[in-house]
């Protein structure tokens, strides 16, 4: 019996599991792609083999936006010293947007004992957010935005107007993040608004992938997106913004001619405080978003103060 069958019995069997499969030659050049990472990707077995996945492809970076492929790739690390790697990081899925995703990389040992080459295994773990799972459950089109799929300013209304009742009786507070597109007038005019609508879902579905399982990303408007984040304080609400801006920062769309579509994004933040309106916590992150504007963009900045507890 010779290996071809064996191997294709194993190809098929690797076929049919969820996770995404990819093996790497010792020149680190994909030689391996089964139909999980086609499914996570994007990217279809056609498209990969025979490439390095930083060529223009997973590019994976982490939480704060630094690229792996160029310094502390897990593969990279596994096959220089034989030993097995396990991280959370964010792939570059085709469509342009960003999956967090769990890999697991193992070398593959030669006769030598070195490294010949090296196996991840990688997982989705993109939780949707709490908001997405509700508004699919709940399949009501008059609370969703079609272009992006996520929550519309109605959802929003809804969403603010329960969590504001709940800081008024003494609960948990939260904050607010108002995000919007950097230069999006000029995305447009250089590359059609078809390219455009892609531009809003993938910041869309990055901002989705950013944030915290129970955060609500929410299409506000054109190029602005707002997140209303649950029990929160100022620090940990601007982590949840500087995670959204890195991701978003570090995704593209590539296009046909060659060129890439990418974008940045301005983010202002602000604390619930008793007595707000969804107005008025709006326009203080709103004030925030736009000193962003004025300082430069592709900024964070979020209000520190505190907001004064009615408890007791």
């Amino acid at each position: 019996m010779t290996d071809d069958p064996f191997r294709e019995v194993l190809a098929q069997v690797v076929d049919a599991i969820a996770e995404g499969v990819y093996v790497l030659d010792g020149g680190g050049r994909i030689s391996f792609w089964n139909k999980g990472a086609e499914r996570i990707t994007g990217y279809s077995r056609e498209e990969t083999i025979g490439k390095k996945c930083s060529d223009g492809l997973l590019r994976h970076i982490d939480e704060k936006g630094r690229e792996l492929c160029l310094d502390g790739c897990p593969m990279t690390a596994t096959m220089a010293d034989c030993k097995p790697r396990e991280a959370e990081v964010f792939l570059h899925h085709k469509d342009g947007h960003r999956v967090p995703i769990y890999v697991r990389a193992s070398p593959i040992l030669g006769l030598a004992g070195q490294a010949v080459g090296a196996v991840e295994v990688f997982s989705d773990r993109s939780e949707r957010s709490t908001l997405l799972s509700e508004l699919e459950s709940l399949k009501k089109e008059v609370l969703t935005d079609p272009l992006s799929g996520l929550g519309n300013r109605r959802f929003a209304e809804l969403r603010a107007k329960s969590s504001l009742e709940e800081l008024e009786a003494g609960g948990s507070g939260f904050g607010l993040l108002m995000l919007d597109i950097d230069r999006f007038k000029a995305v447009n005019d250089e590359f059609g608004h078809a390219i455009g609508d892609r531009v809003l879902r993938m910041v869309a579905w990055t901002l989705a992938n950013a944030v915290r399982r129970n955060d609500a990303a929410i299409r506000w408007g054109g190029e602005e997106f707002v997140v209303i984040c649950p029990g929160v304080d100022a620090a940990v609400l601007a982590d949840v913004a500087e995670r959204s801006r890195a991701l978003i920062e570090r995704s593209w769309i590539a296009l046909e001619d060659g060129r890439k579509a990418v974008v940045t994004v301005s983010v202002g933040g602000a604390l619930a405080r008793p007595g707000d309106a969804l107005q008025s916590l709006v326009a203080r992150a709103d004030e925030r978003m736009y000193a962003c504007k004025a300082a430069g963009r592709n900024r964070v900045e979020v209000d520190h103060e505190e907001p004064i507890s009615r408890r007791g």
